[in-house]
């Protein structure tokens, strides 16, 4: 989603956003996030103004104090930046490569289900399995952070069955445009 993405050419425009459409924005990133209410106002203090920078593609990032906190394609789901990931690693379920798997992941290929079933890879039990579209944290074996943010494309317990095809859509990563960007 943010291979050879340049702010000077890709950024259409940058507006406020307007108080209650923040507090529509704050609702649907706490039922989607699994963030308590304190941690998301560490984030993102109500006082502090949201916003909206307009890019290619419908790409909406979201941004507080020309930091950028999360993301929209769309209106699908609303995902964190790996920065604010790596801040608060616990805000989207975890699922884990394998070995193997990484350098395609920092190349931007979508996760294939082998590598979240072999020995080093990791997916939720069943207690706790994920449905497909779900917004993941993607981390690797033997990393202490998330080194990419994807959606699922199956659920997690059909990832296991069927162990073929791309399991999680890549939407950012490690090394990518979106990574390089400190401040808009």
């Amino acid at each position: 989603m943010f291979k050879k993405f340049q702010p000077s050419t890709d950024i259409a425009g940058q507006t406020p956003v307007k108080s209650s459409v923040q507090r529509s924005i704050r609702s649907a990133v706490l039922e989607q996030w699994k963030i308590e209410p304190e941690t998301l106002e560490a984030v993102w203090p109500k006082k502090e103004g949201l916003v909206h920078v307009k890019c290619r593609e419908h790409i909406s990032i979201y941004t507080v104090r020309g930091e950028p906190i999360f993301f929209q394609h769309f209106d699908g789901p609303i995902y964190p930046t790996l920065r604010l990931l790596h801040k608060y690693p616990y805000v989207l379920p975890m699922v884990r490569v394998d070995r193997g798997a990484i350098r395609f992941l920092l190349a931007g290929a979508h996760m294939m289900c082998p590598g979240f079933t072999s020995k080093g890879g990791y997916l939720p039990p069943a207690d706790e399995a994920l449905p497909a579209g779900a917004p993941v944290a993607i981390h690797a074996e033997g990393k202490e952070h998330a080194v990419g943010v994807g959606i699922t494309k199956l659920a997690t317990e059909d990832i296991k069955k069927v162990n073929k095809g791309v399991g999680v859509e890549i939407t950012t990563h490690i090394g990518d445009d979106l990574w390089a960007i400190k401040a808009l």
